[in-house]
């Protein structure tokens, strides 16, 4: 039997996950809409041999959004030109399923597992930006439970287009003149609650059968809908005994859904700080820290907790009773909050904590001390892998691929070769069985 390994992604957000990522002097601010950066961190992230790169997007912004935010490549597109320079890698783009249709999000993700030969990976959210209602016609954002309600049947009617073709439909044989057989062929006639499509698909069966799926979202509701169809689920945990909790809880809800847990896989985001030794690491993070303009801390800190207005606060107090409610990211709020009542933070404190991984696990250390930390979270039933944030690329990225990934090697717990062609092959995930709507 295999040996159980560490699945490792590369979360790519601009020119890194810290806030203030681009004001360091190794970083180019304009790298963010370069698409050479982006090859060389794809091409670094292939050489370590990494299971996949992962693409978020969002479609709003505000003046003091996260600068990664503020101007970035679309995801489809960005992943198409990466498919075209790498071999092995795969290549996960983020879609919502409130400000898209499923014949959309069905077509460019199995065009792009065309393209890439079977490394496509579609990130489903239901977008936790409120604003994005104002840019697709909308007044207001979808509550919370209808987004995930919404989501659903998107997902079912995706899967019922990538299943409108067998994969034997597409004969294309010259010398009769038939190109496909129409029994293996099918219109979807779907009618639901949101959508109503009828079908096939103008694209046929991918080379992984379908494109992974990986969902994002850490709610009851999210973790119920990541039971049902994902089969990466990317979270934010910062405490090993938070990510133990919500490990057991996604899998047991696995299956209790009829499915193996096996088939899913927990991935939470980690936020590596390398250093020759324990305080070069420490350096690292205490540099960008200072870098941080408090205008645009407090401004990250209210949007992840709904909008609170702090003018009303010294930044030295602690963090208020009175949070208010969000239509937005419930989980990341609440992981928010309970970080700052456990560590007694104050709101300059709690901005600057979560300034470089927005809540995710952080660690801080020296190559061995890092692959100890994603080794004791991956062996004691908090992770099956890892989304990697760097704070500013590609300085994180190519330490830990020069350093960390050798030593994971060493201890027989990441691959030293890709094994296979596609993305589920990286991460062993069956082949799916076709779903009927």
């Amino acid at each position: 039997m295999k040996r159980r390994q560490i699945k490792l992604g590369l979360f790519l957000m601009g020119v890194g996950h810290h806030i203030a990522a681009w004001r360091h002097p190794d970083v180019r601010p304009e790298w963010c809409e370069d698409f050479a950066f982006f090859r060389r961190l794809a091409e670094i992230a292939e050489q370590g041999k990494l299971d996949m790169l992962f693409v978020s997007d969002g479609l709003a912004i505000e003046p003091l959004s996260h600068p990664a935010e503020i101007v970035r490549l679309e995801p489809f597109t960005l992943l198409a030109a990466l498919a075209a320079v790498t071999s092995r890698i795969g290549l996960a783009g983020t879609a919502s399923t409130t400000y898209n249709e499923p014949f959309h999000i069905a077509r460019k993700f199995s065009s792009l597992d065309h393209i890439s030969r079977g490394r496509a990976a579609w990130n489903i959210v239901t977008s936790y930006y409120e604003e994005e209602a104002y840019n697709f016609s909308q007044t207001a954002h979808l509550e919370h439970h209808l987004r995930y309600e919404r989501a659903r049947e998107f997902v079912d009617v995706v899967n019922g287009l990538w299943d409108s073709w067998d994969d034997e439909a597409l004969i294309r044989d010259p010398s009769t003149g038939i190109y496909v057989q129409t029994e293996k062929w099918r219109p979807l006639h779907y009618r639901g609650t949101y959508f109503s499509v009828r079908g096939p698909l103008n694209s046929s069966r991918s080379p992984q059968g379908k494109p992974v799926l990986i969902q994002a979202g850490s709610s009851k509701d999210g973790v119920r809908f990541a039971a049902r169809v994902a089969e990466v689920v990317f979270t934010a945990q910062s405490t090993l005994a938070d990510a133990q909790r919500f490990y057991q809880t996604v899998k047991q809800e696995a299956a209790r859904s009829g499915r193996d847990p096996d088939h899913l896989l927990i991935m939470p985001g980690v936020a590596p700080y390398i250093g020759r030794t324990e305080r070069e690491a420490q350096e690292q993070y205490e540099q960008l820290q200072t870098l941080i303009k408090p205008e645009v801390g407090l401004a990250f800190l209210s949007d992840y907790l709904g909008g609170i207005d702090f003018s009303g606060y010294s930044l030295d107090d602690p963090l208020p009773d009175d949070i208010p409610e969000t239509n937005g990211n419930q989980s990341r709020r609440q992981l928010i909050i309970d970080l700052a009542r456990r560590e007694r933070l104050t709101i300059r404190q709690l901005y600057e904590r979560i300034a470089g991984a927005r809540g995710h696990f952080t660690i801080m250390g020296t190559p061995e001390q890092v692959a100890d930390q994603l080794e004791q979270w991956f062996r004691q039933g908090a992770a099956d892998g890892f989304n990697l944030m760097f704070p500013y690329y590609p300085h994180g990225l190519l330490l830990f691929v020069e350093h960390v990934i050798p030593i994971l090697q060493k201890r027989g717990l990441f691959r030293r070769d890709y094994e296979g062609t596609t993305l589920r092959d990286h991460l062993e995930l069956p082949m799916p069985n076709p779903i009927r709507v």
